[in-house]
């Protein structure tokens, strides 16, 4: 069945269509950098962009990938909020290469995940919550996630991803209700993380002090 551009989909939705198709892609190339994913994801996309930045977050590789992909997100996020069409995204991160095993590990953990969320999903339901203006306010919880997700927290980064995951594939299938369940998620998150630091603060403090 074809897709809203006209192109034949895969079994499942827009999502995990685009990122197997980006998987295969980084196998005949021996890799990707980070640009180079992005337009393979297809159009330029916002929802395509917040998708792939966030679920590296969410694979268990060495190396500082939180703080590298929640940084890139931040960057994002801030264009979103400025009404940006075209994202930018600086040298140091868009040329960053990732090797074909690295996306295979990240796309092998996020298309579970991912497909789940869009056994939920129906195309326009809730249509004000998945225009262009809701889309850039989307930029806020967006930083926010991402500020999460670039904290050194140990296990910190599953429910915000997650929420991140919710968020792009809403837009991506135009279902505001699935929207609203992802900015739901988005305050418990940041409610949680306020209440963690906020302990940790407190466990330091006490420290000091012994």
């Amino acid at each position: 069945m074809p897709d809203q551009d006209g192109n034949r989909r895969t079994p499942g939705g827009v999502a995990t269509a685009r990122l197997r198709e980006m998987l295969e892609l980084a196998r005949v190339k021996g890799g990707l950098s980070i640009g180079e994913a992005l337009e393979a994801m297809g159009p330029t996309s916002i929802a395509f962009t917040i998708l792939f930045l966030a679920i590296p977050a969410l694979t268990p590789i060495p190396g500082p990938f939180g703080m590298v992909f929640g940084t890139a997100l931040a960057l994002v996020s801030l264009q979103i909020v400025a009404g940006g069409r075209k994202l930018w995204l600086p040298a140091i991160i868009r040329d960053r290469r990732v090797s074909s095993a690295a996306l295979d590990l990240i796309v092998g953990h996020a298309v579970p995940v991912i497909a789940r969320v869009e056994k939920f999903v129906r195309a326009d339901r809730l249509q004000a919550l998945t225009g262009p203006t809701v889309q850039a306010l989307l930029g806020i919880p967006v930083f926010l996630l991402a500020v999460v997700i670039a904290l050194p927290i140990p296990f910190g980064n599953i429910l915000p991803v997650f929420s991140l995951v919710v968020l792009a594939v809403a837009l991506m299938e135009r279902d505001g209700l699935v929207t609203l369940i992802g900015l739901l998620l988005t305050s418990a998150t940041i409610g949680m993380t306020v209440a963690l630091l906020n302990t940790l603060a407190s466990m330091l403090c006490t420290a000091r002090w012994i």
